[in-house]
């Protein structure tokens, strides 16, 4: 059980989007107690401000998506994996494109941006839900459930015909040292057959081999053995934080991705029988501007001892 965090300082970095290749600034600023993880884009003369939540997701193909306040932005399931993974809780993010920066392509250059701006702990506890009861979404042989577990955990495998990735497992222990070490590295990956289709569909416009991990025609080849395997955890850290707090319990996926793991997250959150609120405060209940906010109510809410 801890406090809520966000930034210290303001701090801004620039890039290209993944799928667009447009440029892309993005701003990370502190926020207060239970705002949560917030986009803003400038709108005319106004801010807008969408909040990250399973009600804001948009179906979109190889990547996480939100929509609201008459704008949308995309590629963001990195960035969220990097504030999830240190622990950043209330955050606002200005955006000056409807795409994140796809940076390496993995989480680390976030995770540097956010340790430089300092992370600041805020006088308000940060509830954690967690699983009392399996829950479990699937989709053929592509399957992702959360069960109970005293730490939050992940265990993931991935299985693919191509002889350098073949069947990879990997168990990872939510914590921001393993999170930083074991994690953060880790390049998306794609094929590069598959990356010349999306080119001729004018889509991964901004992908290359410097930030995709391809383990063959990359000069710089792996950062890790298992780098795909790691990589799909990095997703589904970034994807599970549209649950909108923290987790306590063992997911499992097997051949899972960005659509399955966020029906994991509108599961979880249909099925309030099956968790309990950890270190909730009922003073602040329903502050957080979060519209998914109110739903959480827990069938059992414990205080922390």
């Amino acid at each position: 059980m801890r406090n809520q965090q966000t930034l210290a300082s303001t701090i801004t970095c620039s890039g290209v989007g993944l799928h667009s290749g447009q440029s892309a600034t993005i701003t990370l600023r502190p926020a207060p107690p239970d705002t949560g993880v917030v986009f803003v884009s400038r709108q005319g003369d106004v801010d807008a401000y969408l909040p990250v939540s399973i009600e804001h997701r948009i179906p979109t193909e190889l990547c996480t998506a939100i929509s609201g306040a008459g704008f949308q932005v995309q590629t963001i399931e990195h960035l969220l994996a990097a504030l999830t993974g240190l622990h950043v809780d209330n955050v606002f993010i200005d955006v000056t494109a409807s795409e994140v920066p796809v940076m390496d392509g993995s989480a680390a250059p976030f995770v540097r941006l956010i340790q430089a701006a300092g992370i600041a702990p805020q006088d308000r506890k940060q509830p954690f839900l967690k699983v009392m009861a399996p829950i479990e979404v699937s989709e053929g042989s592509k399957k992702v459930r959360i069960e109970p577990s005293p730490t939050p955990r992940i265990t993931y495998s991935i299985h693919y015909e191509h002889p350098l990735i073949k069947t990879q497992t990997y168990e990872h222990d939510c914590t921001v040292h393993t999170f930083e070490n074991e994690i953060a590295e880790a390049r998306t990956f794609g094929f590069l057959q598959e990356v010349q289709a999306l080119w001729a569909r004018g889509l991964g416009k901004g992908g290359t081999l410097d930030n995709t991990g391809n383990g063959i025609v990359n000069d710089s080849g792996l950062r890790f053995d298992n780098e795909f395997v790691r990589h799909k955890i990095l997703d589904l850290i970034g994807d599970l934080s549209l649950l909108g707090m923290s987790f306590i319990g063992h997911i499992i996926a097997d051949r899972s991705g960005h659509a399955l793991h966020t029906r994991l997250v509108q599961q979880i959150l249909a099925h309030p029988e099956k968790w309990v609120l950890l270190n909730a405060d009922p003073a602040v209940e329903g502050a957080r501007p979060i519209s998914h906010r109110s739903r959480l109510q827990p069938a059992v809410a414990l205080q922390a001892a």
